[in-house]
């Protein structure tokens, strides 16, 4: 597995957008996403801050259901 950069929340989203991820929401500092995958429907929340811990970024890669290898190739 990949080192995780560290990023905001910001290019998070970006990378996720690319992703196929879209933006359905937002409730203060907080961006709700989703994809439709074949089966399912997968959402996750990004928090807006200027930077991300890195075990919150993790949680938000596992919630997406995104491999870190996928999430860093987008940055």
């Amino acid at each position: 597995m990949p080192r995780l950069p560290r990023v905001s929340g910001a290019e998070a989203i970006r990378a996720l957008e690319r992703l196929g991820f879209i933006q359905i929401r937002q409730r203060g500092s907080h961006v709700v996403l989703k994809r439709d995958a074949l089966d399912r429907v997968v959402g996750c929340v990004v928090p807006l801050h200027a930077e991300l811990a890195i075990g919150t970024l993790r949680g938000i890669l596992k919630q997406a259901g995104v491999r870190a290898e996928e999430f860093v190739a987008q940055l």
